[in-house]
């Protein structure tokens, strides 16, 4: 038998579907990520991305996290496509059975840390998508840029909902991709929701909706699980998104 890369996935208690009796931690990890930055999974990160990026400031303070992002972007990085498909599709199986077990939902977030690094890499994730449909998978990301656009492999599938994550310093290409792609939504990062409305304003006839967690609308977790399951608008694909980095 083939052994499967050394990949692990990510307990994050804002996109968990089910969590403790109360309410404060997540018990079924639903979530995989790679080290953050530009030297290592996001080629498309840029400058505001980097100033507020919550997973890369949880690299720093806590060194169990970051260890498990390194491990797994040092796994996948020179990896091959089929390597990488055939160890995500263990994982994906070992989240299925953790969230069958609680009677979860299968919703799970590809990149809570990290991004498509390389057109390689979007297609093993294209692959183990397809490979299980019957999970609900969402992501965001900055790889829609010249030199790095993954956009053309995953946009499409079913059972995915990708994200653009857009701020100033990728918006000029937004036009490109919505023109070829135009039921790909968008999710803005600016430093207010009233921002944010105004770049969406640029593609959209409609504002979308401001990420209730992040506006304190909505408790990060609950018993209920994760503020982005009990939310529904990311998981599901049910409107573009705004996150605003000062929280209002």
């Amino acid at each position: 038998m083939t052994n499967t890369l050394a990949l692990r996935l990510s307990t994050d208690r804002k996109t968990t579907p089910s969590a403790n009796k109360a309410g404060t931690q997540a018990n079924v990890s639903n979530a995989f990520g790679l080290l953050s930055g530009r030297e290592f999974s996001c080629p498309g990160q840029t400058a505001a991305c980097e100033a507020v990026c919550y997973a890369g400031k949880l690299e720093n303070i806590f060194k169990g996290f970051r260890a498990v992002m390194e491990s797994n972007w040092n796994a996948v990085k020179d990896a091959s496509a089929n390597d990488i498909a055939r160890s995500l599709n263990h994982l994906i199986g070992e989240f299925r059975i953790a969230a069958n077990k609680r009677g979860a939902s299968l919703d799970f977030r590809i990149h809570h840390d990290g991004d498509f690094f390389s057109r390689a890499y979007a297609r093993a994730w294209s692959a183990v998508i397809l490979s299980n449909p019957d999970v609900n998978f969402w992501a965001y990301t900055r790889s829609f840029t010249p030199g790095n656009n993954v956009v053309d492999i995953l946009a499409g599938i079913p059972n995915l909902t990708l994200y653009l994550s857009v701020d100033e310093g990728n918006a000029e290409w937004v036009d490109e991709i919505i023109s070829e792609h135009p039921d790909i939504l968008i999710a803005t990062l600016t430093d207010t929701a009233a921002e944010g409305a105004a770049m969406m304003g640029e593609w959209r006839n409609r504002p979308g909706a401001a990420c209730p967690e992040v506006m304190g609308r909505i408790p990060l977790i609950t018993v209920n699980g994760g503020a982005c399951i009990s939310c529904g608008l990311c998981p599901n694909g049910k409107a573009d998104i705004r996150f605003a980095a000062k929280g209002k």
